[in-house]
C-alpha cells in the first residue's frame, strides 16, 4: 500500500488564532501532525511507501528550527504551493501510479485513533467487492462537513456526497481515502474540467460507478482551529 499525506495547506485559521507554526508542524503530545501520520503509516505491515506534499513555507520553517525534519521517514517529498487538496493529490499522483494498485490518502490535519485506522485498512484488504474505502463518522464537528448517503446500513456503499444535510445522511466524510490507482484517471478528468475541491473528486468517483464502501470511525477530528487540539488529544487518550 502506498500512503500519502497532503500537507500543503496554509493553516490560515490557526494563524489567525495565534498559532504561528505551520499546520503540519503543530504538535500533539510532543509529536507533529506530520510525524504522527508518517509513524502510523510506517507501522503498517502493508506499507510500501509514504509520499508527502508540503508547501515551501513549511519546508523553510522546519529547516530554520532545531528539530529534525518531520518528513524524514517519507520515501517521496513534493514541495509545491497548490490552490487546494485536489491539486495536491494531482501533484502526488505520478508517485502513486508508480507503485499501485491502491493507495491510502489523508490530509495532515486529520486525527483518528490508530486502532480504528488499522481495522479500516484490514477490512479494506479483506473486501473483494468494494473498489475503495472511505472513512466516515457520525461525529460532526466541522464548519463545512461533507454529508454522505449510503445504500443500506449492512452494505454501506456510498450513493452520494452532499454539501447540505439530507434526512438519510447520518455520516460525514472523515478525510481518509483508500482508493485504486484507476481513480486517478477520474482525478485527471476533474482537473481538466476545472474542478477545484476534493469533494468534487469524490462526487465524480460515485458518478463514474466506483463502488466505495463507507467505514465508520467513532470520531475523526480536523485540526482547523486552536480549540480542536485539546479535542484531538482527548480522542488519542482513549
Amino acid at each position: 500500500m502506498h500512503y500519502a499525506i497532503i500537507a500543503a495547506g496554509q493553516g490560515s485559521r490557526l494563524r489567525n488564532e495565534g498559532i504561528d507554526t505551520p499546520k503540519p508542524l503543530v504538535r500533539l503530545g510532543g509529536v507533529t501532525l506530520l510525524e504522527r501520520l508518517i509513524g502510523i503509516f510506517r507501522s503498517r505491515p502493508d506499507c510500501e511507501a509514504v509520499s508527502v506534499i508540503i508547501n515551501p513555507e513549511v519546508q523553510a520553517f522546519a529547516e530554520a528550527s532545531d528539530s529534525p525534519l518531520p518528513w524524514a521517514g517519507a520515501d517521496n517529498l513534493v514541495v509545491a504551493s497548490t490552490p487546494g487538496s485536489m491539486h495536491s493529490l494531482h501533484r502526488l499522483s505520478p508517485l502513486l501510479r508508480a507503485t499501485g494498485p491502491r493507495f491510502c490518502l489523508t490530509t495532515v490535519d486529520t486525527v483518528f485513533h490508530p486502532a480504528e485506522f488499522d481495522a479500516y485498512l484490514d477490512a479494506m484488504h479483506a473486501d473483494t467487492q468494494a473498489d475503495g474505502y472511505m472513512a466516515v463518522t457520525t461525529y460532526i464537528d466541522d464548519e463545512k462537513p461533507l454529508y454522505i448517503t449510503i445504500s443500506t446500513p449492512a452494505e454501506s456503499m456510498i450513493t452520494g456526497f452532499f454539501d447540505t444535510p439530507l434526512p438519510d445522511a447520518r455520516h460525514v466524510s472523515g478525510g481518509i481515502y483508500a482508493l485504486p490507482v484507476s481513480s486517478l484517471d477520474i482525478l485527471d478528468d476533474c482537473m481538466a474540467a476545472g474542478e477545484t475541491r476534493m469533494r468534487d473528486f469524490q462526487r465524480a468517483l460515485v458518478a463514474a460507478g466506483m463502488r466505495l464502501r463507507a467505514y465508520n470511525f467513532s470520531r475523526i477530528i480536523d485540526i482547523d482551529h486552536a480549540s480542536d487540539i485539546p479535542k484531538a488529544l482527548s480522542l488519542l487518550s482513549i
